[in-house]
């Protein structure tokens, strides 16, 4: 059997009562926070949190000697798997709110991945495992390196209009978001970005390359 060193934690609060002289409840509360005297703080034992794993390295007595090991997700402070899991939700929500301009063979490409991460986000909010996801749909994952935002543009127009009002006659407000969706639908499809895909492969091989050798010459 394997050996491995794991790390558990649990969070204590620890908290003091002052009383500050404040024209708001914000500026009560900021004084608050940047006051420095903790000298008649408490712990809250009642309130302590539950126990998580923030440590795992492979070997007996082998805290902070190797590299360590990912922790499962279920296992993680639930605070960190939601904040870990945040991401993977906007992103496929911002894949799923531009559905329109989808092609129908792309649809049950992305319309799984939802099905999947809002099951991981269920899982998470119940304190539970994460769901198996099935194998056939996450061998082949894709990931996003660039999203054209609409609102981005109109800030690069404000942008260009300012630096360089001999562009056009037209002020920022007469560009309308019908205007900037048309030219954002009129880049994406004209746009070849094989060059920039294939740098993106190539240096993603690489990383893998290095990857792989950190996890071999990691002793076990």
């Amino acid at each position: 059997m394997a050996k491995f060193t794991i790390e558990t934690t649990y969070h204590l609060p620890v908290y003091r009562q002052h009383t500050y002289n404040a024209a708001t409840i914000g500026e009560a509360c900021r004084l608050a926070v940047e006051d420095d005297d903790w000298s008649d703080e408490k712990s809250d034992t009642d309130s302590a949190g539950a126990t998580y794993v923030s440590g795992i390295w492979r070997g007996a007595k082998a805290a902070y000697r190797g590299r360590a090991v990912k922790i499962p997700s279920e296992f993680r402070e639930v605070n960190e798997r939601k904040a870990a899991h945040f991401e993977v939700l906007l992103g496929v929500l911002k894949i799923v709110t531009h559905v329109k301009d989808l092609q129908a063979p792309d649809l049950p490409y992305w319309f799984s991945r939802v099905q999947s991460v809002v099951a991981q986000a269920e899982a998470i909010m119940a304190g539970a495992p994460d769901p198996e996801r099935e194998p056939d749909i996450f061998v082949n994952r894709t990931h996003i390196l660039l999203v054209l935002e609409e609102s981005r543009v109109r800030d690069q127009i404000a942008s260009i209009l300012e630096t360089d009002p001999t562009v056009t006659q037209l002020t920022a407000e007469a560009i309308s978001d019908a205007d900037i969706h048309a030219a954002c639908l009129l880049v994406a499809a004209e746009s070849d970005l094989s060059e920039e895909r294939g740098a993106a492969e190539f240096h993603a091989a690489l990383a893998a390359i290095r990857e792989a050798e950190r996890r071999q010459a990691t002793p076990t």
